[in-house]
C-alpha cells in the first residue's frame, strides 16, 4: 500500500489515541504540582497537541487542532479524567505506560505526515522525533521542571522516538509501509521505552564533566616545612624540637 493509504482512518485513530495517552500523562504532572483545573487541563492539551502544532507548522498546514473538533476536545476529556479520579492518581507507573505508548504512536504518525507531504526521509524523521516529544517538552516547561529527554537521571525518551521514526523511514524507503507495519514500528518504540523503565536504560554522558583535570599532569607544589614537633610531654607542657645549626667553621684567611 502506498504512503497516502496510512493517512485516513487509522492515522486518525492513531492520532487520538496518542492524543489521549499524552494528555494523561501531562494532567498528571498538574495534578502532581496542585494545579487546578485549568492548569492541568492546559496541560493536558500542551502535552496532548504541542509536538502535532509544531509538526503542522514546519510543514506549513493547518494545524489540525483547529480543524477537527475530536482532536480538540480529547485532551480535555484526559485531563478531567486524571483530575477527578482520585484513584488513577495514585498509580503514578501507569502514566509511565500512557506516555510510553504516546511516544511510540506519534514517532510514527509524526514521520508518516511529514512524508505524505512530500519531506525527504531525514526530515521527516526529525520531525517525527518532534512530534513525539515536542508536547512533553511544553508541559514540563509550563511547569516549571526541566523535561525529561534532557535529564541524564531519566531513562530512555528520545531514543524510542528515534526508533520509531526511524523505522517508519526504512519502511517507507523500502516501500513497505501500510497500516500494518506502521502499527508495528509503534509497538517497536514502545516496548524500548517500556524495557528502559523496567531495566532503568540509560543513554551515556561525557566523563569530562565528572573530571575535567583527568589526564593532565599533576605537578606537586613545594611547601617549607614546619617545625617538628615533639610530642613528649616535659612538665606537663608541648616542646618543639629544633633541629641543631652545623658547627660553624671559620674560613682560612689569605
Amino acid at each position: 500500500m502506498p504512503i497516502h493509504g496510512t493517512i485516513g482512518t487509522v492515522q486518525y485513530v492513531m492520532d487520538l489515541i496518542g492524543i489521549l495517552a499524552f494528555s494523561l500523562s501531562g494532567a498528571f504532572l498538574g495534578v502532581r504540582k496542585d494545579f487546578d483545573v485549568f492548569g492541568v487541563v492546559i496541560l493536558a492539551e500542551a502535552t496532548g497537541l504541542g509536538g502535532g502544532l509544531f509538526r503542522d507548522t514546519v510543514i506549513g498546514v493547518q494545524p489540525v487542532a483547529f480543524s477537527d473538533v475530536g482532536y480538540f476536545s480529547t485532551p480535555i476529556v484526559g485531563g478531567l479524567i486524571v483530575f477527578l479520579s482520585a484513584g488513577l492518581q495514585r498509580h503514578e507507573r501507569a502514566f509511565d505506560v500512557f506516555d510510553a505508548g504516546a511516544l511510540g504512536l506519534f514517532s510514527v504518525t509524526g514521520t508518516t505526515k511529514a512524508f505524505a507531504y512530500g519531506l525527504n526521509t531525514p526530515a521527516s524523521v526529525t520531525l517525527g522525533i518532534a512530534t513525539a516529544v515536542g508536547g512533553g517538552v511544553i508541559s514540563y516547561l509550563l511547569a516549571m521542571e526541566l523535561p525529561p529527554l534532557l535529564r541524564a537521571n531519566r531513562d530512555l525518551y528520545v531514543l524510542p522516538a528515534l526508533l520509531g521514526a526511524g523505522a517508519v523511514g526504512v519502511l517507507h524507503h523500502f516501500q513497505v509501509l501500510n497500516v500494518w507495519t506502521a502499527p508495528a514500528a509503534a509497538v517497536g518504540a514502545f516496548g524500548l521505552r517500556m524495557m528502559a523503565l523496567r531495566r532503568s536504560w540509560r543513554t551515556p554522558r561525557s566523563r569530562f564533566w565528572h573530571n575535567p583535570f583527568a589526564g593532565m599532569r599533576h605537578v606537586p607544589h613545594h611547601e617549607p616545612k614546619a617545625p617538628e614537633r615533639d610530642l613528649t610531654a616535659l612538665n606537663g607542657t608541648e616542646t618543639t624540637a629544633v633541629t641543631p645549626l652545623p658547627p660553624y667553621v671559620e674560613s682560612p684567611s689569605a
